[in-house]
Protein backbone atom coordinates (compact mmCIF):
# COMPACT_ATOMS: atom_id res chain seq x y z
CA UNK A 1 0.00 0.00 0.00
CA UNK A 2 0.97 3.64 -0.68
CA UNK A 3 1.87 6.14 2.65
CA UNK A 4 -0.28 8.01 3.96
CA UNK A 5 0.41 11.69 3.99
CA UNK A 6 2.81 11.75 7.20
CA UNK A 7 4.98 8.88 5.69
CA UNK A 8 5.70 10.78 2.76
CA UNK A 9 6.14 13.79 4.39
CA UNK A 10 9.20 11.81 6.13
CA UNK A 11 10.55 10.44 3.05
CA UNK A 12 10.32 13.70 1.10
CA UNK A 13 12.46 15.04 4.17
CA UNK A 14 14.78 12.24 4.13
CA UNK A 15 15.65 12.82 0.03
CA UNK A 16 16.00 16.79 0.82
CA UNK A 17 18.70 16.58 3.37
CA UNK A 18 21.40 18.48 2.19
CA UNK A 19 24.75 16.07 0.93
CA UNK A 20 22.92 13.12 1.89
CA UNK A 21 23.20 10.96 -0.79
CA UNK A 22 21.11 7.90 -1.89
CA UNK A 23 23.72 5.15 -0.79
CA UNK A 24 23.27 7.18 2.55
CA UNK A 25 19.80 7.01 2.77
CA UNK A 26 20.17 3.01 2.63
CA UNK A 27 22.19 2.73 5.46
CA UNK A 28 20.41 4.89 7.74
CA UNK A 29 17.20 2.70 6.70
CA UNK A 30 19.08 -0.23 6.94
CA UNK A 31 20.06 0.76 10.60
CA UNK A 32 16.65 2.17 11.87
CA UNK A 33 13.81 1.30 9.40
CA UNK A 34 11.53 4.01 8.42
CA UNK A 35 12.32 7.09 7.84
CA UNK A 36 10.13 8.57 10.85
CA UNK A 37 12.77 6.54 13.33
CA UNK A 38 15.69 7.85 11.44
CA UNK A 39 14.80 11.39 12.56
CA UNK A 40 13.91 10.07 15.99
CA UNK A 41 17.54 8.36 16.35
CA UNK A 42 19.91 10.18 18.65
CA UNK A 43 22.62 12.42 16.90
CA UNK A 44 25.31 9.92 18.41
CA UNK A 45 23.37 7.20 16.47
CA UNK A 46 23.33 8.65 13.31
CA UNK A 47 26.77 9.48 13.53
CA UNK A 48 27.36 6.18 14.23
CA UNK A 49 26.08 5.06 10.74
CA UNK A 50 27.13 7.79 8.45
CA UNK A 51 29.14 10.33 10.65
CA UNK A 52 29.26 13.44 12.42
CA UNK A 53 28.68 15.82 9.63
CA UNK A 54 25.93 13.79 7.85
CA UNK A 55 24.51 13.22 11.42
CA UNK A 56 24.31 16.99 11.75
CA UNK A 57 22.28 17.48 8.29
CA UNK A 58 19.66 14.92 9.33
CA UNK A 59 18.55 16.46 12.10
CA UNK A 60 18.48 19.74 10.70
CA UNK A 61 15.32 21.74 10.85
CA UNK A 62 13.87 20.34 7.44
CA UNK A 63 13.22 22.86 4.01
CA UNK A 64 9.26 23.39 4.44
CA UNK A 65 8.82 24.25 0.60
CA UNK A 66 10.20 20.99 -0.66
CA UNK A 67 7.91 19.08 1.55
CA UNK A 68 5.14 20.76 0.41
CA UNK A 69 5.91 21.17 -2.73
CA UNK A 70 6.52 16.87 -3.33
CA UNK A 71 2.88 16.37 -1.35
CA UNK A 72 1.64 18.49 -3.21
CA UNK A 73 2.67 17.36 -6.73
CA UNK A 74 2.27 13.78 -5.21
CA UNK A 75 -1.59 14.73 -4.65
CA UNK A 76 -2.32 15.69 -8.47
CA UNK A 77 -4.00 13.02 -10.45
CA UNK A 78 -1.84 10.92 -12.49
CA UNK A 79 1.03 11.50 -10.18
CA UNK A 80 2.72 9.20 -7.87
CA UNK A 81 5.56 8.76 -5.21
CA UNK A 82 6.99 5.34 -4.44
CA UNK A 83 9.38 4.30 -1.56
CA UNK A 84 11.58 1.61 -0.92
CA UNK A 85 8.75 0.33 1.65
CA UNK A 86 5.86 0.27 -0.98
CA UNK A 87 4.62 -2.89 -2.39
CA UNK A 88 4.73 -1.14 -5.75
CA UNK A 89 8.66 -0.23 -5.71
CA UNK A 90 10.04 -2.30 -9.01
CA UNK A 91 11.15 -5.86 -8.14
CA UNK A 92 13.95 -5.07 -10.66
CA UNK A 93 15.09 -2.48 -9.18
CA UNK A 94 15.86 -4.37 -5.93
CA UNK A 95 18.67 -6.03 -7.43
CA UNK A 96 20.98 -3.31 -8.77
CA UNK A 97 23.59 -2.01 -6.37
CA UNK A 98 22.08 1.20 -5.96
CA UNK A 99 18.40 1.30 -5.99
CA UNK A 100 16.58 4.91 -5.19
CA UNK A 101 14.82 5.33 -1.73
CA UNK A 102 12.18 7.70 -3.79
CA UNK A 103 10.70 7.12 -7.11
CA UNK A 104 8.88 10.43 -9.23
CA UNK A 105 6.44 8.34 -11.75
CA UNK A 106 3.52 10.26 -13.63
CA UNK A 107 1.35 7.46 -15.42
CA UNK A 108 0.78 4.04 -15.06
CA UNK A 109 3.09 2.41 -12.01
CA UNK A 110 2.12 -0.77 -13.18
CA UNK A 111 4.15 -0.56 -16.13
CA UNK A 112 7.05 -0.83 -13.68
CA UNK A 113 6.69 -4.42 -12.79
CA UNK A 114 6.06 -6.15 -16.23
CA UNK A 115 8.92 -7.92 -18.52
CA UNK A 116 10.50 -5.38 -20.36
CA UNK A 117 13.35 -4.37 -22.77
CA UNK A 118 15.56 -0.98 -22.93
CA UNK A 119 16.32 -0.16 -26.22
CA UNK A 120 18.98 2.74 -26.11
CA UNK A 121 21.37 4.46 -28.96
CA UNK A 122 22.40 7.43 -30.27
CA UNK A 123 21.17 10.86 -30.04
CA UNK A 124 22.60 12.25 -33.54
CA UNK A 125 21.04 8.35 -34.87
CA UNK A 126 20.65 7.94 -38.79
CA UNK A 127 17.11 7.87 -40.47
CA UNK A 128 17.87 4.00 -40.72
CA UNK A 129 18.67 3.71 -36.34
CA UNK A 130 15.87 5.23 -35.74
CA UNK A 131 13.54 3.41 -37.95
CA UNK A 132 15.27 0.61 -36.77
CA UNK A 133 14.28 1.53 -33.16
CA UNK A 134 11.01 2.68 -33.90
CA UNK A 135 10.22 -0.61 -35.71
CA UNK A 136 11.83 -3.19 -33.53
CA UNK A 137 10.22 -1.54 -30.58
CA UNK A 138 6.37 -1.46 -31.99
CA UNK A 139 7.52 -5.05 -32.89
CA UNK A 140 8.62 -5.97 -28.90
CA UNK A 141 5.73 -4.05 -27.50
CA UNK A 142 3.39 -5.71 -29.46
CA UNK A 143 4.42 -8.84 -27.81
CA UNK A 144 3.86 -7.66 -24.27
CA UNK A 145 7.19 -6.05 -23.69
CA UNK A 146 7.20 -2.79 -22.25
CA UNK A 147 9.75 -0.38 -23.48
CA UNK A 148 11.70 1.06 -21.26
CA UNK A 149 13.95 4.40 -22.82
CA UNK A 150 15.26 7.83 -21.68
CA UNK A 151 13.57 10.27 -23.80
CA UNK A 152 16.54 11.33 -25.38
CA UNK A 153 16.42 12.53 -29.02
CA UNK A 154 17.51 10.05 -31.63
CA UNK A 155 17.19 6.56 -30.79
CA UNK A 156 15.63 6.54 -26.89
CA UNK A 157 12.45 8.79 -29.04
CA UNK A 158 11.99 6.76 -31.83
CA UNK A 159 11.97 3.76 -29.24
CA UNK A 160 9.42 5.29 -26.87
CA UNK A 161 6.80 6.25 -30.33
CA UNK A 162 7.47 2.48 -31.40
CA UNK A 163 5.96 1.61 -28.17
CA UNK A 164 3.17 3.80 -28.45
CA UNK A 165 2.25 2.75 -31.86
CA UNK A 166 1.49 -0.78 -30.78
CA UNK A 167 -1.41 0.71 -28.73
CA UNK A 168 -3.36 -0.04 -25.77
CA UNK A 169 -3.10 -3.89 -25.93
CA UNK A 170 1.29 -3.77 -25.77
CA UNK A 171 3.55 -3.30 -23.05
CA UNK A 172 3.37 -0.11 -23.09
CA UNK A 173 6.74 1.98 -22.51
CA UNK A 174 8.73 3.63 -19.40
CA UNK A 175 10.59 7.03 -19.72
CA UNK A 176 13.57 7.33 -17.43
CA UNK A 177 14.56 10.62 -17.22
CA UNK A 178 17.66 12.99 -15.98
CA UNK A 179 15.66 15.87 -14.89
CA UNK A 180 12.84 16.52 -12.37
CA UNK A 181 10.05 14.84 -13.36
CA UNK A 182 8.40 18.69 -13.56
CA UNK A 183 11.26 19.60 -16.09
CA UNK A 184 11.32 17.81 -19.61
CA UNK A 185 14.70 17.74 -21.33
CA UNK A 186 15.44 18.02 -24.16
CA UNK A 187 12.36 20.27 -24.51
CA UNK A 188 11.59 19.00 -28.24
CA UNK A 189 10.43 16.21 -26.66
CA UNK A 190 7.90 17.73 -24.32
CA UNK A 191 4.57 16.48 -26.75
CA UNK A 192 6.30 12.66 -26.68
CA UNK A 193 6.49 12.85 -22.58
CA UNK A 194 2.40 14.03 -22.25
CA UNK A 195 2.00 10.84 -25.10
CA UNK A 196 4.17 8.53 -22.05
CA UNK A 197 2.13 10.21 -19.12
CA UNK A 198 -1.24 9.34 -20.35
CA UNK A 199 -0.38 6.14 -21.64
CA UNK A 200 2.77 4.57 -20.33
CA UNK A 201 4.49 6.39 -16.92
CA UNK A 202 7.12 8.47 -16.69
CA UNK A 203 9.97 8.12 -13.93
CA UNK A 204 12.68 9.96 -11.95
CA UNK A 205 14.42 9.68 -8.71
CA UNK A 206 15.32 13.46 -8.83
CA UNK A 207 13.69 15.96 -6.95
CA UNK A 208 11.00 18.38 -8.57
CA UNK A 209 12.68 21.34 -10.10
CA UNK A 210 16.11 19.69 -10.45
CA UNK A 211 17.72 21.00 -14.10
CA UNK A 212 19.70 18.87 -16.76
CA UNK A 213 22.81 17.94 -15.18
CA UNK A 214 24.98 16.19 -17.47
CA UNK A 215 26.39 13.98 -13.89
CA UNK A 216 22.62 13.02 -13.67
CA UNK A 217 22.09 11.00 -17.21
CA UNK A 218 24.60 8.21 -16.15
CA UNK A 219 22.93 7.64 -13.00
CA UNK A 220 19.89 8.00 -15.01
CA UNK A 221 20.67 5.09 -17.05
CA UNK A 222 21.22 2.43 -14.34
CA UNK A 223 17.72 3.06 -13.35
CA UNK A 224 16.89 2.12 -17.36
CA UNK A 225 18.86 -0.64 -17.05
CA UNK A 226 17.71 -2.24 -13.92
CA UNK A 227 14.32 -1.62 -14.58
CA UNK A 228 14.76 -3.99 -18.20
CA UNK A 229 15.43 -7.53 -18.38
CA UNK A 230 17.90 -7.20 -21.23
CA UNK A 231 19.19 -3.94 -22.98
CA UNK A 232 19.01 -3.82 -26.98
CA UNK A 233 21.47 -1.38 -28.14
CA UNK A 234 20.30 0.09 -31.71
CA UNK A 235 23.06 2.44 -32.95
CA UNK A 236 25.73 3.81 -30.74
CA UNK A 237 29.39 4.94 -31.50
CA UNK A 238 32.38 3.60 -29.36
CA UNK A 239 31.77 6.14 -26.52
CA UNK A 240 28.24 6.21 -26.43
CA UNK A 241 26.26 6.90 -22.92
CA UNK A 242 24.41 3.33 -24.13
CA UNK A 243 27.87 1.58 -23.43
CA UNK A 244 27.16 2.40 -20.18
CA UNK A 245 23.34 1.52 -19.77
CA UNK A 246 24.86 -2.36 -21.64
CA UNK A 247 27.92 -2.37 -19.03
CA UNK A 248 25.43 -1.41 -15.98
CA UNK A 249 22.79 -4.21 -17.58
CA UNK A 250 25.97 -7.04 -17.87
CA UNK A 251 26.12 -5.97 -14.15
CA UNK A 252 23.32 -6.46 -12.94
CA UNK A 253 22.69 -9.91 -14.64
CA UNK A 254 20.80 -8.36 -17.59
CA UNK A 255 20.62 -9.86 -21.52
CA UNK A 256 22.64 -7.24 -23.94
CA UNK A 257 21.91 -7.64 -27.17
CA UNK A 258 23.10 -5.33 -30.24
CA UNK A 259 22.11 -4.44 -33.59
CA UNK A 260 24.91 -4.65 -36.18
CA UNK A 261 25.63 -2.17 -39.00
CA UNK A 262 27.86 -0.91 -41.55
CA UNK A 263 31.82 -1.70 -40.74
CA UNK A 264 32.06 1.86 -42.35
CA UNK A 265 29.38 3.95 -39.89
CA UNK A 266 31.01 5.08 -36.49
CA UNK A 267 27.04 4.75 -35.37
CA UNK A 268 27.79 0.77 -35.73
CA UNK A 269 31.02 0.43 -33.86
CA UNK A 270 29.48 0.70 -30.23
CA UNK A 271 27.34 -2.14 -31.44
CA UNK A 272 30.26 -4.10 -32.90
CA UNK A 273 32.38 -3.73 -29.73
CA UNK A 274 29.48 -4.96 -27.95
CA UNK A 275 29.08 -8.01 -30.42
CA UNK A 276 32.62 -8.65 -30.27
CA UNK A 277 32.32 -8.38 -25.89
CA UNK A 278 29.33 -10.78 -25.91
CA UNK A 279 26.46 -9.10 -26.29
CA UNK A 280 23.95 -11.34 -28.47
CA UNK A 281 24.10 -9.98 -31.86
CA UNK A 282 20.03 -9.77 -33.40
CA UNK A 283 18.39 -8.95 -36.81
CA UNK A 284 14.94 -9.32 -35.95
CA UNK A 285 12.57 -8.40 -33.04
CA UNK A 286 12.00 -12.38 -32.81
CA UNK A 287 15.72 -12.96 -31.49
CA UNK A 288 14.79 -10.80 -28.52
CA UNK A 289 11.76 -12.47 -27.71
CA UNK A 290 13.11 -16.01 -27.89
CA UNK A 291 16.33 -15.43 -25.64
CA UNK A 292 14.11 -13.76 -22.97
CA UNK A 293 11.28 -16.70 -23.49
CA UNK A 294 13.96 -19.17 -22.80
CA UNK A 295 15.47 -16.69 -19.83
CA UNK A 296 12.65 -16.36 -18.01
CA UNK A 297 10.62 -18.45 -18.72
CA UNK A 298 8.09 -15.64 -20.04
CA UNK A 299 4.51 -16.50 -22.34
CA UNK A 300 4.11 -14.56 -25.60
CA UNK A 301 0.92 -14.23 -27.83
CA UNK A 302 1.79 -16.38 -30.59
CA UNK A 303 -0.71 -14.39 -32.80
CA UNK A 304 -0.84 -10.51 -32.47
CA UNK A 305 -4.82 -8.90 -33.11
CA UNK A 306 -3.78 -7.19 -36.18
CA UNK A 307 -5.78 -4.35 -34.67
CA UNK A 308 -2.71 -3.87 -32.15
CA UNK A 309 -1.05 -2.58 -35.39
CA UNK A 310 -3.96 -0.67 -37.50
CA UNK A 311 -2.97 3.15 -38.73
CA UNK A 312 0.42 2.38 -36.32
CA UNK A 313 2.81 2.29 -38.98
CA UNK A 314 6.45 4.42 -39.30
CA UNK A 315 6.38 7.88 -41.86
CA UNK A 316 6.46 7.11 -45.14
CA UNK A 317 5.70 2.98 -44.89
CA UNK A 318 2.75 1.16 -46.12
CA UNK A 319 0.43 -1.05 -44.55
CA UNK A 320 1.64 -2.37 -41.54
CA UNK A 321 3.55 -5.57 -41.07
CA UNK A 322 3.50 -8.24 -38.89
CA UNK A 323 5.93 -7.94 -35.80
CA UNK A 324 8.47 -10.49 -36.24
CA UNK A 325 10.30 -8.92 -39.11
CA UNK A 326 11.53 -5.48 -37.72
CA UNK A 327 14.49 -4.79 -39.97
CA UNK A 328 12.35 -5.37 -42.92
CA UNK A 329 9.41 -3.22 -41.40
CA UNK A 330 12.37 -0.52 -41.03
CA UNK A 331 13.09 -1.34 -44.97
CA UNK A 332 9.82 -0.07 -45.67
CA UNK A 333 10.24 3.18 -44.61
CA UNK A 334 12.82 3.62 -47.86
CA UNK A 335 10.85 1.64 -49.89
CA UNK A 336 11.07 4.22 -52.92
CA UNK A 337 14.47 4.82 -52.64
CA UNK A 338 15.67 1.46 -52.08
CA UNK A 339 13.41 -0.12 -55.13
CA UNK A 340 15.47 2.82 -57.58
CA UNK A 341 18.67 1.76 -55.55
CA UNK A 342 18.24 -1.94 -56.90
CA UNK A 343 16.67 -0.92 -60.21
CA UNK A 344 20.61 1.71 -61.14
CA UNK A 345 22.11 -1.59 -59.05
CA UNK A 346 20.91 -3.61 -61.99
CA UNK A 347 22.18 -7.33 -62.68
CA UNK A 348 25.81 -7.05 -62.43
CA UNK A 349 28.16 -7.46 -59.73
CA UNK A 350 29.22 -3.16 -58.87
CA UNK A 351 31.37 -1.55 -55.79
CA UNK A 352 30.17 0.74 -52.97
CA UNK A 353 31.57 4.02 -54.35
CA UNK A 354 30.56 3.59 -58.51
CA UNK A 355 26.90 2.71 -57.02
CA UNK A 356 27.17 5.76 -54.86
CA UNK A 357 28.14 7.61 -57.84
CA UNK A 358 25.43 6.44 -60.02
CA UNK A 359 22.62 7.12 -57.04
CA UNK A 360 24.16 10.65 -56.43
CA UNK A 361 24.39 10.08 -52.72
CA UNK A 362 26.80 10.14 -50.56
CA UNK A 363 28.54 6.58 -49.54
CA UNK A 364 26.92 6.66 -45.34
CA UNK A 365 23.56 7.46 -46.63
CA UNK A 366 24.19 4.27 -49.43
CA UNK A 367 24.67 2.29 -46.48
CA UNK A 368 21.80 2.92 -44.99
CA UNK A 369 19.76 2.02 -47.79
CA UNK A 370 21.67 -1.13 -48.31
CA UNK A 371 21.41 -2.76 -45.05
CA UNK A 372 18.15 -3.46 -44.71
CA UNK A 373 18.46 -4.96 -48.59
CA UNK A 374 20.94 -7.06 -47.32
CA UNK A 375 19.18 -8.24 -44.57
CA UNK A 376 16.34 -8.93 -46.47
CA UNK A 377 17.65 -10.98 -49.28
CA UNK A 378 17.76 -8.77 -52.28
CA UNK A 379 21.21 -8.22 -51.54
CA UNK A 380 24.78 -10.20 -51.47
CA UNK A 381 28.31 -9.36 -50.96
CA UNK A 382 31.42 -10.81 -53.18
CA UNK A 383 35.00 -10.51 -52.68
CA UNK A 384 36.43 -7.25 -52.91
CA UNK A 385 33.30 -5.62 -51.47
CA UNK A 386 31.04 -5.75 -54.71
CA UNK A 387 27.10 -6.00 -54.49
CA UNK A 388 25.41 -8.04 -56.55
CA UNK A 389 21.68 -8.51 -56.60
CA UNK A 390 19.97 -12.12 -55.43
Amino acid sequence: MAPDTDDLAHWLRLSAVPGLGAAHQRSLLAAFGLPQHIFTAGRGALAAVVGREAAAAVLAPPPPERIEQGLAWAAESGNHLLTLADDAYPRSLLDIADPPPLLYLKGRPELLQRPAIALVGARSASAQGNANAEAFARALAAQGLTIVSGLALGIDAAAHRGALAAGAEGGGTVAVIGTGIDRIYPAQNAALAREIAAAGVVVSELPLGTPPLPHNFPRRNRLIAGLAQGVLVVEAAVNSGSLITARLATESGREVFAIPGSIHSPLARGCHRLIRDGAKLVETAEDVVEELRGRLGWKTPSAPAPSRHRGARAPGAGTPEPPSAAPAQAALVLDAEAARVLQIIGHDPVDIDTLAQRCGLTVDALYAILLPLELDGHLARLPGGRLHRT
